[in-house]
């Protein structure tokens, strides 16, 4: 769908608006419950009712093409790169960029957290409040952990190369896999790229076939997109109204914290990745990336984002779709530096409500398990929970605490998710700015600012 079936304003726009009605009418209707519950509270009810299936929809037609799309992305990406060496070296440099985006964003939460000090002076009675009101969600988040937590490495390794690629696949998106669900889908799809490049004119219709694949994935996209402004309205609507405004009041200073560190990262390290490795405008960046922005934030799912990712990774910021289709699908997974951020804020403020003081070395151990406890993680709203309940039961604070920080997890996913998914392009355009040009790119001016503005005479392409 192009931007111009709306006269007058581009889809990310309507996008926009849309999240803004949405957490409008979700506030107003929030307090009009509290206000007067006889005479409000049955039509915000009824009105909620009806909201949230509709905003599933959206992500139900979305999150449908996620496994083709993934699959389809990847082989042709990799059979796109062309030999295994630069496969290789396109691999290197993703991995050294998310290391490093990864890395620094688990300090910069740790700092702050040490810093500002949120766990401190926390009401006894709130702590009781909060964790008897989530008590059953954090039994379940501690189950899942001690699930995992009874894999060792090395079946951890091997669960990265599926046994049962259909069982993998079935449960990669909701992390319902019995092994690595998603990574073990990538892990497959790489070996089958390689394989299918390497196969020669056999393997050509086959390749064929998983072109037509992804386009078709991205026709359905273009779908759901044509609904997204009313979609979003419609989940921010259900998320608002049910939680207001007033449930940040009792962790204001570690939302403030996560928010900050967020934050940090979002103006301060993409754009001068962005500005020195990618020679990009982050200005520029950050405009074309608007859509990708307002999906991540009202879905809180970097697997429901991936597909918008793709195509405007493809459309406006002209990534080079061989490096934008191999770093994005990849990265939906493997690219989880806001979570990261998230982990290591969490288990410190946790720490200091419980009155345990960490050592520079457990800090260290906190900051590293956090960044490889978001490698892999689920992308779907909560999936970060079971490894930061595991986390924590490795510096020895209770397990069950998590429920401390249930009430506002929702809201802080939201911001996070648009953190890894805006990291994931901020890294396909660091992989692409260091790779060498194409020759069409060698005869023309290098661009530096985003994307370029298309010729006037140039036809308009719908997804």
């Amino acid at each position: 769908m192009s931007d111009d079936s709306r006269p007058g304003r581009s889809l990310h726009t309507w996008i926009l608006i849309g999240l803004v009605v949405g957490v409008l009418l979700g506030m107003v209707g929030n307090f009009a419950r509290d206000a007067w519950p006889q005479t409000a509270g049955p039509a915000v009810a009824t009105a909620e009712r009806i909201a949230t299936p509709l905003g599933k929809v959206f992500l139900r037609i979305v999150i449908m093409v996620v496994v083709p799309l993934v699959f389809s992305a990847l082989v042709m990406g990799v059979m796109e790169i062309g030999d295994v060496a630069s496969l290789g070296r396109i691999g290197l440099r993703t991995l050294a960029v998310t290391g490093v985006f990864s890395v620094a964003a688990a300090l910069i939460g740790i700092a702050l957290v040490n810093v500002i000090k949120p766990g401190v002076g926390l009401d006894q009675k709130q702590i009781e409040s909060l964790t008897t009101q989530y008590a059953d969600k954090a039994k379940k988040a501690v189950a899942q952990a001690e699930q995992a937590q009874t894999k060792t490495l090395e079946d951890r390794l091997l669960d990265m190369l599926p046994a049962n690629l259909l069982l993998e696949a079935v449960g990669a998106v909701d992390g319902s896999s019995p092994g690595n669900g998603m990574l073990a889908l990538m892990t497959y799809s790489l070996f089958f790229g390689i394989a299918l490049s390497q196969v020669g004119a056999k393997g050509k219709p086959l390749a064929n076939m998983l072109e037509a694949v992804f386009a078709v994935c991205m026709k359905i996209i273009g779908y759901a997109m044509a609904i997204a402004p009313f979609a979003v309205a419609c989940l921010m609507f259900s998320v608002t109204v049910s939680v207001g405004a007033s449930f940040l009041g009792n962790l204001a200073r570690f939302v403030a914290t996560v928010t900050l560190g967020l934050a940090i990262q979002f103006f301060v390290v993409y754009p001068l990745a962005l500005w020195l490795i990618a020679r990009r405008s982050p200005w520029a960046f950050f405009r074309d990336a608007n859509e990708v922005i307002a999906t991540a934030f009202a879905t809180s799912s970097s697997n429901a984002t991936l597909p918008v990712s793709l195509r405007v990774a493809k459309e406006d910021l002209r990534i080079r779709p061989k490096i934008s289709q191999f770093v994005l699908t990849v990265g939906a997974t493997g690219n989880q530096n806001g979570t990261a951020l998230y982990e290591g804020v969490v288990v410190l403020f946790l720490a200091q409500v419980f009155g345990k003081s960490l050592g520079y070395d457990e800090q260290a151990t906190v900051v590293l398990m956090a960044v490889l406890a978001s490698i892999g993680t689920a992308g779907v709203p909560g999936g970060s929970l079971p490894l930061i309940v595991g986390v924590l039961q490795s510096v020895k604070v209770p397990g069950g605490s998590i429920a401390l920080i249930l009430g506002v997890d929702r809201f802080l996913d939201m911001l996070r998710t648009v953190l890894n998914v805006v990291g994931d392009l901020v890294v396909a355009a660091c992989v692409a700015g260091l790779e060498p040009p194409e020759p069409e790119e060698e005869s023309g001016p290098q661009k530096t600012q985003g994307a370029p503005e298309p010729s006037p005479d140039a036809p308009v392409v719908s997804p």
